[in-house]
């Protein structure tokens, strides 16, 4: 059964316009979490097996990375730089393991109308989240149009941008204790 699961995960054709695209990645992961029991009980080997399998080929960590540490990316050595992406998906793991483990029966994402243009090499999609549990939570996704087709480097959940939030933190961290400080 995971078989049949993991290959399709490996079907969400990035070429499609970006609405389309971030619907099908969502509703495939929504999909597979409200079957995997251990992911819904907080689970968090499990959680992170679906993150890897459903989210993250579709992710570019490295850019989200870049971005976050900003000026001082350029210092970092380049094994420092792989430190540094894998500590951060690691972080972002932790962080939204919570959120799908509180997806339900009732959970769903609606992804908002495209206004932008879907041949722009940069583009924005809004959706939002519902669940029974709780409120309606607003989820934009900001991505890149790569030679394989899309791929999500930002996220914005209520208003935050995922790496402007970061910046500040890792630019702290960074002054005081360097990169290996941040890693």
């Amino acid at each position: 059964f995971m078989m049949s699961l993991s290959v399709q995960a490996q079907q969400v054709d990035r070429k499609q316009p970006p609405a389309e695209f971030i619907q099908s990645v969502a509703n495939q992961t929504l999909e597979v979490v409200k079957k995997d029991t251990a992911a819904q009980a907080g689970d968090r080997s499990a959680i992170e097996r679906l993150v890897d399998q459903y989210v993250l080929p579709y992710v570019n960590f490295e850019k989200t990375t870049r971005l976050a540490a900003g000026r001082h990316w350029r210092q970092a050595s380049a094994s420092q730089r792989t430190e540094l992406v894998d500590a951060f998906k690691n972080t972002l793991i932790r962080t939204y393991s919570g959120a799908l483990a509180n997806v339900d029966k009732l959970s769903a994402i609606t992804v908002g109308p495209f206004r932008g243009d879907p041949a722009a090499a940069d583009v924005v999609v809004r959706s939002t989240i519902t669940q029974s549990n709780g409120p309606a939570v607003g989820v934009d996704y900001r991505m890149e149009n790569t030679p394989e087709g899309w791929q999500i480097y930002d996220i914005n959940v209520e208003g935050i941008w995922l790496i402007q939030n970061y910046r500040n933190q890792f630019s702290q961290v960074i002054t005081e204790k360097g990169i290996d400080g941040l890693i």
